[in-house]
């Protein structure tokens, strides 16, 4: 029996089936999270965590199942009826409004916001909310003035003013630098233990969960496969329940490289944003042959526009490239010449002709050459699709065929197309950013130890990630961006998890 005296929420999922025409997203999905408790949800992409929550919250009608709230069945139509339910969600993307101050957009969340409001009684209100609170932010800033963890923080506050008692996090952490994350869920976690709030926790960082989680429950293909306490469960245990039976790439053990030779080297790189304020002010690095760099920083400290520098797509205000010493420009024939590769973020959009074939795709750095290109001009399809099927089977890109449209692939197998095209050659620099976000756990493992392979094969390789998880693991040398720019470079064993989070955070 729930005691009635916690506020905290206990909910519950009976049987949760969601049918869209021929797709199955969620099948027969039956969690329980208890009242007082921080419960996380794990699965990969999907896996259907996305469509049981919005199933929860009213913006999908389940087409079978029940909803049980403090243990009583309830229908919840739309997100409305959740929230009467105190049923509230912190989404991945910040849903502010960023001209207006943190306390207006508090109190423009309410229900009952009047037409008028009495500002001195309402901001009066506000303190004497933030008082009874774990954290706090600046009622009368702007939001666009906040950092990310600020915004983090006022998105948790705004449920929390509006009383909501079940809160349901998704990836509550990625915009935030270690201590930001550390802090919010180490109060979310005092609050589910003062019997306050209830929290379920969409997240794939497995150090937060094994950190801050109570119980578990896991999805694998719409399917409820398994849950349970954290304390009893191995990280071991969990992935296996996401992944099942699927196995991962084995990772090349690191190869201590001799040579000390610089490849890649940033000299005073300054580049502007689409707005023209500068957004990479004076970076200076250098990459060694058989090293990878990576560079650490929350998002929007300048790593899309360094990365789009290096991949031709924004130009420079100032400054130089230099790979072996000789000067480099990001052109086609540059990046031939140099043997320059990478995996940009959001390959689909900015490594791909999506409605191209795959064999076309695949086919973009060496169209111009033989077998494919006759005398510089006549394209034969024969070898471009024999070169593509080569590449499909080495790099196990799940597609129909090569000439299927690159567009219908998922997101692991378009990095996986991506890759294929720009590792089979001869790679002297791969510049990679963010390769594995939003992918499933055995395309992460694959692309993460092809990065490995290339480095201990001689190249120089530059990863840019916010997984800070993914730096620590695949990199000799870290280097933060904060504001534009370097503030922080050091050799991955002589540094820590928190030291770069200060670093992220904009301490030097």
């Amino acid at each position: 029996m729930t005691d009635k005296t916690m506020p905290a929420v206990g909910l519950e999922t009976v049987g949760m089936t969601k049918i869209f025409g021929s797709l199955v997203a969620l099948e027969d999905a039956s969690i329980r999270v208890a009242p007082g408790t921080m419960h996380a949800l794990l699965g990969e992409n999907g896996a259907g965590k996305s469509t049981l929550v919005k199933c929860i919250m009213g913006f999908y009608q389940p087409t079978r199942g029940k909803i049980i709230v403090d243990g009583v069945e309830e229908i919840v139509r739309n997100p409305r009826d959740a929230m009467k339910l105190k049923l509230g969600m912190v989404y991945q993307h910040f849903t502010l409004v960023p001209s207006l101050t943190a306390a207006e957009n508090l109190v423009i969340s309410r229900p009952d916001c009047p037409s008028i409001v009495n500002w001195t009684a309402e901001l009066a209100n506000l303190e004497a909310f933030l008082d009874r609170m774990p954290f706090k932010v600046p009622l009368r800033t702007p939001v666009s003035s906040l950092s990310a963890g600020e915004k983090q923080k006022l998105e948790i506050l705004k449920q929390l003013y509006l009383d909501r008692r079940f809160l349901i996090l998704d990836e509550p952490t990625s915009v935030l630098t270690p201590g930001e994350a550390d802090e919010i869920l180490g109060l979310l976690r005092d609050m589910t233990r003062a019997g306050e709030l209830t929290i379920l926790m969409i997240t794939h960082k497995f150090r937060e969960v094994n950190a801050y989680c109570d119980e578990v429950s896991v999805l694998r293909r719409g399917k409820y496969v398994g849950s349970g306490k954290v304390s009893d469960l191995t990280t071991d245990e969990m992935a296996h329940m996401m992944i099942g039976d699927t196995k991962l790439r084995e990772r090349s053990a690191r190869v201590e490289q001799g040579a000390d030779r610089t490849v890649l080297e940033l000299s005073a790189l300054f580049a502007s944003d689409d707005e023209g304020l500068p957004a990479i002010a004076s970076v200076d690095l250098k990459v060694k042959a058989g090293e990878i760099v990576g560079i650490a920083g929350v998002s929007g400290n300048g790593q899309s526009e360094l990365v789009e520098v290096l991949s031709g797509q924004r130009d420079l205000d100032d400054g130089r490239i230099f790979i072996n010493g000789q000067p480099f420009e990001p052109t086609r024939q540059h990046m031939d010449k140099f043997k320059v590769f990478g995996l940009p973020e959001e390959p689909l959009k900015n490594a791909t002709a999506p409605r191209l074939s795959v064999a076309e795709n695949m086919a973009m750095r060496s169209f111009d050459k033989p077998p494919i290109s006759q005398n510089g001009w006549w394209l034969s399809p024969r070898p471009m699709k024999a070169k593509a099927r080569e590449l499909i089977a080495q790099y196990r890109v799940k597609t129909p065929g090569p000439d299927t449209p690159i567009q219908n692939l998922s997101g692991g197998n378009v990095q996986r197309a991506v890759l294929a095209r720009e590792l089979s050659g001869d790679v002297e620099v791969l510049i990679v950013a963010n390769p594995c976000f939003g992918l499933d756990f055995a395309s992460v493992a694959d692309i993460r130890a092809q990065i490995i392979e290339q480095r201990n094969s001689g190249a120089a390789v530059l990863l840019v990630s916010e997984d800070l998880d993914e730096i620590l693991e695949l990199s000799d040398r870290v280097a933060v961006m904060s504001e534009g720019h370097i503030t922080y470079v050091s050799p991955i064993g002589e540094t820590d998890r928190n030291t770069i989070g200060h670093a992220m955070a904009g301490g030097h």
